[in-house]
């Protein structure tokens, strides 16, 4: 159910169903220096945080914040990856908050192996903007196996 002080542009469900596919399209693209991060950032908060769970491939130090700090997640989750892939996606919340079910097939770009596997997050949005991330991996011990 949507709030009605929320449009259908600004609900967090339709703010990341536009961020996951510019997501996509970056790291398909070839991430940093190849791809238009503009793209994505036009979807994110200026004070976005990213909290991903370190010792993945890709993670760094688990916190990523602002702008810059996405750019910089994002230039070493398209190193890891050559594509991605969402083959079913769900969804609960209301207004500012979304929790997504993904099930997403990754494409190594080290080892050229497919993963897939389940991630869920919980994200919060402002004025159309992801302003929060959490992911949770299903099973982070296969993405570092099909990177490795």
């Amino acid at each position: 159910m949507t709030s009605k002080t929320h449009s259908a542009a600004t609900d967090a469900w339709s703010v990341m169903e536009r961020f996951y596919a510019a997501e996509a399209a970056y790291v398909a693209a070839g991430g940093y220096g190849k791809a238009d991060y503009q793209e994505v950032a036009v979807h994110l908060d200026p004070d976005v945080v990213l909290h991903q769970a370190p010792g993945l491939p890709f993670t760094g130090t688990g916190t990523w914040r602002g702008h810059d700090g996405m750019e910089r997640f994002l230039a070493a989750f398209a190193e890891t990856w050559e594509s991605m892939e969402f083959l079913d996606q769900q969804h609960w919340g209301d207004g500012d908050t979304v929790v997504v079910g993904n099930r997403v097939r990754f494409r190594s770009r080290a080892t050229g192996r497919d993963v897939e596997t389940h991630i869920v997050q919980l994200i919060k949005v402002r004025d159309g903007r992801m302003l929060e991330c959490r992911p949770f991996y299903w099973d982070p011990a296969a993405i570092t196996d099909a990177c490795t």
